[in-house]
């Protein structure tokens, strides 16, 4: 049976190729259709109608942007949902509230379908390079079905327990990496204040025990100016929200997540939110109240 692989977006579209270049068959479909191109070079082959993906695969992937993407693709909530997910497995890929994961696994479960959480920890180059790190939640005979699948997609997969187990997880990557990339961003302002040459500070920073592939890749891009999109400022702010919402609901402090969570909003609002996450530099040198972007 071939595998349906929904949402060909920055992520997908790598991430499906993948699956194709492993030797699955993957029947491809995103409501844009911009990458559709790209899509088929890679080995997949694009469908339409969506609901030619449910009628011909019983495993199907989601790489969608956000909770209501979800709920329109699985048609919840309405009549057509139950037939979408009866005697499928579904796999999550995306990031989306522990609690609305958890809500649609018990709903996907009565329908008679079953459910894994898949989140990854990665941008686009990871995804382009098999480079990623998948989270998986569900029943261990899912997860392990799951995990046989996307093995081709990055370096390790790691079983997290039921869901949400994953999402947690996935969320507490993202805090750390929402404010480390913060905290460069104001570390590369503080330099440029001081008259510092930033070539410099790269080679400091880089030889120095706090380099990681992220501070790397984001220092490089804050120098350079080159803001071309591997994780959007809207995506991040998305998750950063999520961060934020679920250590309020553990009635726990996140100050570094807040303060990272304005200024990703700031960014946004400054027109900056297509733009790589790296653009949160922007938002730091100007002062609030700025909406000067690009």
């Amino acid at each position: 049976m071939p595998v349906g692989f929904i949402g060909l977006g920055v992520m997908g579209t790598p991430m499906a190729g993948h699956l194709a270049r492993a030797g699955h068959r993957v029947l491809g479909w995103s409501r844009s259709r911009r990458n559709d191109a790209v899509a088929t070079a890679a080995g997949i082959e694009v469908i339409d109608p969506l609901q030619d993906v449910f009628a011909r695969c019983e495993t199907i992937i989601l790489m969608v942007a956000n909770d209501a993407a979800i709920d329109s693709v699985l048609a919840r909530d309405t009549p057509a949902f139950g037939s979408r997910v009866s005697g499928r497995l579904l796999l999550n890929m995306g990031t989306s509230a522990p609690s609305f994961s958890q809500a649609l696994a018990e709903q996907i479960d009565v329908a008679g379908g079953r459910y894994v959480e898949a989140p990854v920890s990665g941008s686009r180059l990871q995804a382009e390079g098999a480079q990623l790190v998948v989270m998986l939640a569900g029943t261990e005979a899912d997860v392990s079905k799951a995990t046989s699948l996307v093995e081709p997609l990055g370096r390790q997969c790691v079983a997290c327990g039921p869901v949400p187990s994953a999402l947690q997880m996935k969320l507490a990557v993202n805090l750390f990496l929402i404010t480390l990339v913060t905290g460069l961003a104001e570390a590369v302002h503080f330099a440029e204040r001081h008259g510092i040459a930033l070539e410099r500070f790269a080679q400091v920073l880089n030889a120095g025990p706090m380099a990681s592939d992220v501070s790397r890749i984001k220092l490089d891009k804050m120098i350079r100016g080159d803001f071309a999109v591997q994780a959007a400022v809207s995506d991040v702010l998305k998750n950063s929200q999520l961060v934020a919402a679920a250590a309020q609901a553990a009635g726990m402090q996140a100050p570094l997540i807040d303060a990272s969570d304005a200024l990703f909003a700031r960014a946004r609002q400054m027109g900056l939110g297509e733009l790589d996450m790296a653009a949160v530099l922007q938002a730091i040198r100007q002062p609030p109240g700025t909406c000067e972007g690009r």
